[in-house]
């Protein structure tokens, strides 16, 4: 729940903060973010 939290947040920093980012910015980005997710997983052997 912990990893889904942080990606989460990252993803509404991400939407708020660059609100004129193009569809293939959000969509590498949302990309780069799950590949944070599992990292984090792995990291923190959730």
């Amino acid at each position: 729940m912990k990893v889904y939290i942080i990606w989460l947040i990252a993803v509404l920093a991400w939407n708020f903060g660059v609100p004129s980012a193009k569809p293939i910015e959000d969509v590498i980005v949302a990309i780069l973010l799950s590949f944070l997710s599992m990292g984090l997983k792995k990291y923190l052997k959730l």
